[in-house]
């Protein structure tokens, strides 16, 4: 079925509490495995690790379809991706997320057009290997600020090539409602005004302008609630707390999670994969290919949680298979 849709599993969430460290790799494999839910790992080795990935593939059937790393242009980034590229082929992945910093090597901001050339030399590379690099919405990158999307994505397809990105909408459900994580990228008076619309059920949203301009070509499935509590239970080197864009999908257990937790507020964030898989189910193209499972630790994730990472992955997996056999009848 062209518009077929696989999920996967981003290796840092298949751990349980933070408290209970980081399984091995073939540990981790042997997890996904049986959980029955996930067709394919998400993950871009370090070089010690390749070896231990395609053992473990191998083992346990499941490809590593998908990768992901951050990038400071200006600096010798160029050659990373090209490494990372490469290595995504060796592998048989399919995409590369990339996250490109909102400063350069020199620490200045990073223009549209300094994005748009980078996009054009992974994308030239991407097709040369067989690999689509996919650029991600993320906070503290370029794209943290929203606005800057569309601009890009039309400049790359003025060259006459497609327009790839990773849609990780919880960067985005988390500063609903939310004035301190506005005014980051100084957003607020643009969303107080409806200029930009980050509420998904309403016209206009900024979610639903990536979707149905058809640029969704990797997602990555972190739940998050408009203004998402911080994460108090691990903070940054300067001593402030994680900015908080992971919400538990499932009910922690009693003391396993630092706010009061509520399914309804879930909803939000559950509108938009469900826009997504609309899109994809009728899209002629199939741009769409897979969903990868993010829950994380890191202090902006969930760093110091005490619920089980892979638990809420797996739970968000049946979830989402659930949603897909609904869209795609």
């Amino acid at each position: 079925m062209a518009n077929d849709l696989l999920f996967g599993i981003q290796t840092n969430g298949i751990k349980h509490a933070e408290a209970d460290g980081m399984p091995d790799i073939d540990t981790r494999f042997r997890m996904v495995r049986d959980a029955g839910v996930f067709d394919y790992i998400d993950k871009t080795p370090a070089p010690d690790e390749v070896e231990q990935f395609r053992k473990a593939s191998a083992k346990y059937g499941l490809p590593v379809r998908a990768g992901g790393w951050f990038y400071t242009l200006g600096g010798d980034d160029d050659d990373l991706l090209r490494h990372n590229l490469e290595l995504a082929k060796d592998l048989g992945s399919t995409v590369h997320n990339v996250q490109v910093t909102a400063k350069n090597a020199a620490g200045t901001p990073v223009t549209n057009q300094d994005v748009v050339d980078f996009y054009m030399y992974a994308y030239e590379l991407g097709e040369k290997l067989g690999v689509e690099p996919c650029f991600e919405v993320h906070i503290n990158m370029w794209s943290e600020d929203f606005r800057r999307i569309a601009p890009v994505a039309r400049m790359v397809e003025a060259k006459g090539v497609p327009f790839r990105m990773t849609l990780d909408h919880s960067h985005v459900i988390f500063k609903i409602d939310n004035p301190d994580e506005q005014d980051i990228v100084s957003i607020r008076e643009d969303v107080s005004v409806g200029y930009l619309v980050l509420d998904p059920t309403q016209p206009k949203a900024v979610t639903t302008e990536w979707i149905e301009a058809g640029w969704v070509r990797h997602c990555h499935a972190r739940a998050a609630v408009p203004n998402n509590p911080k994460n108090t239970l691990m903070s940054h080197s300067d001593g402030s707390p994680g900015r908080g864009v992971q919400y538990p999908f499932v009910q922690p257990k009693p003391g396993d999670y630092h706010a009061p937790w509520s399914e309804e507020k879930l909803e939000l964030w559950k509108t938009v994969i469900r826009q997504v898989m609309a899109f994809h189910a009728k899209d002629p193209s199939a741009t769409l290919g897979q969903i990868s499972t993010e829950f994380i630790p890191n202090p902006d994730y969930g760093g110091g949680c005490k619920y089980s990472l892979f638990e809420q992955g797996v739970a968000c997996a049946v979830w989402m298979r659930e949603e897909w056999a609904k869209a795609s009848v």
